[in-house]
């Protein structure tokens, strides 16, 4: 081997290591520096997530059989061989796709944030990738970059933008994480994975594909919001959980982590489980994720989708707890938005344009009462949970230099008649009214100690939920 071909053999050798040689570092942010990245997120508690790939295509069947389940995890639950799925991206030309209808859908819905799957457990990425040709532009007729169309669609209606990244899991690449778990009453899970092509070495798919891909989403377009990472597998280590916080918080500092990193870090904020929501308050920043029917990914004979009535209950509930919702759209292969989606979002976004002031920047009930309150254990001794639906409250600081103390804000999700009490009031009640009521008419109320009484019209005002606003006296 002469100089110049060893020179150049260090360098690639170099450059392909150089993520898995660079230690991780513990995140140098202050508190304050996490808070002033988290405010617009705290500010925000409501966006759109968006999971979008091949899977669209075979939307839940493949070969003739209907595969039960999440419709992005087809690829998994068929056991599709990597050069059959590979043929899936030949024929992935999604000419209906429209960024800006994309985007104004969500603003429409009220939604202030949009998260898009970049890449998921199926390894193909949603973006024009230089790292790995299995990837939109490359190796679809459509030769389209939809990343880039949505966040300049984004950034012109000032929806913060981030993008979803399964960094472990990878059924594509040599070495990509295949599902750790185990489901008893589903034998695909006891193996994890069906294809040569699969086999390989974790590190080296970590170093030269999963980071330089997000360094290309971090670097390519624009400011990003939030990296959504997802699965934190036991193969996710600390360290390496940390050298992606790191490559992160470098490019972007502005950049928020979701709580599915991996290892030992503090993500900027939490993740529930998937459509999962806890019974009582909770402290600190989190996040629902939720679906709007029974899968993430497009299915085509999925049609049990949730009501507008159960949409806002679930955002309120989720907000008055102190967490923010992420609700899914699943768009078809052609790149639409199915209509009972699009319809339900603008419904919700409908009642927002008139009680949004009880939403947006609003914190936890002070309260708790009304969440529930435990029920009698299982056949199995297990604790259980009665919740309660009649209402829930959020609350508002005063505005500064604004004289006042604050603001309650009662959701009414059943109308109580024409009097609403409660009790464990803290300060003292100056007006009363509907939101719903664009003159913001005052109404009758009573205080005795900590009881509040309201006189209500003897009709609801709204009928998916009525926001009853009291102001405190300062």
């Amino acid at each position: 081997m002469n100089h110049l071909k060893y020179l150049l053999l260090v360098v690639v050798v170099a450059t392909t290591n150089s993520f898995a040689q660079t230690p991780a570092e513990p995140a140098k942010d202050t508190a304050a520096q996490r808070e002033a990245r988290m405010q617009w997120w705290r500010e925000a508690k409501f966006g759109m997530f968006i999971h979008w790939g091949l899977y669209a295509l075979p939307a839940g069947e493949w070969q003739g059989k209907y595969y039960d389940g999440i419709g992005e995890w087809i690829m998994f639950k068929a056991r599709i061989p990597l050069a059959d799925y590979e043929q899936l991206a030949r024929q992935f030309n999604p000419v209906k796709f429209d960024a800006d209808a994309w985007a104004q859908l969500a603003q429409d819905a009220g939604m202030k944030y949009l998260i898009i799957t970049s890449k998921h457990h199926d390894g193909f990425a949603m973006f024009g990738s230089k790292v790995d040709a299995f990837n939109i532009v490359d190796a679809t007729p459509f030769k389209r970059d939809p990343l880039k169309e949505l966040a300049a669609a984004c950034a012109k209606r000032g929806i913060k933008f981030g993008f979803y990244y399964s960094q472990a899991q990878d059924w594509s690449a040599p070495g990509g994480a295949i599902w750790e778990g185990r489901h008893e009453n589903d034998p695909v899970f006891a193996d994890p994975r069906w294809d040569k092509r699969q086999h390989g070495d974790f590190e080296t798919y970590f170093s030269t594909k999963a980071l330089p891909q997000v360094r290309e989403l971090l670097s390519n377009y624009g400011p990003m919001a939030v990296v959504w990472f997802d699965t934190p597998l036991k193969v996710m280590s600390e360290e390496r959980a940390g050298r992606l916080e790191k490559l992160v918080h470098e490019l972007q500092p502005n950049c928020l982590v979701s709580g599915r990193l991996g290892g030992k870090f503090q993500s900027d904020y939490a993740s529930e489980g998937d459509n999962k929501i806890p019974n009582l308050a909770r402290a600190g920043a989190w996040e629902t994720p939720a679906t709007l029917n029974d899968t993430w990914g497009f299915k085509k004979h999925d049609h049990n989708w949730k009501k507008p009535d159960d949409l806002v209950f679930k955002l309120v509930d989720i907000v008055s707890k102190g967490g923010n919702y992420l609700l899914n759209v699943g768009p078809d292969g052609e790149g639409v938005i199915p209509k009972p989606s699009q319809d339900m979002l603008c419904k919700v976004g409908a009642w927002l344009k008139v009680n949004g002031a009880a939403v947006y920047g609003a914190d936890r009930s002070p309260f708790g009462a009304e969440f529930g309150a435990a029920g009698t254990p299982d056949a199995k001794g297990k604790s259980t949970f009665k919740p309660r639906n009649d209402w829930r409250c959020t609350t508002k600081p005063p505005s500064t230099g604004s004289g006042q103390a604050g603001k309650l804000y009662f959701f009414l999700f059943k109308w109580p008649g024409e009097k609403f009490t409660v009790a464990g009031l803290k300060g003292k009640a100056a007006k009363a009214y509907l939101l719903a009521d664009p003159a913001h008419k005052p109404l009758a109320l009573a205080q005795d100690g900590a009881q509040l009484t309201v006189t209500l019209p003897a009709a609801a005002p709204d009928p998916l939920a009525s926001v009853l606003c009291v102001e405190l006296a300062p």
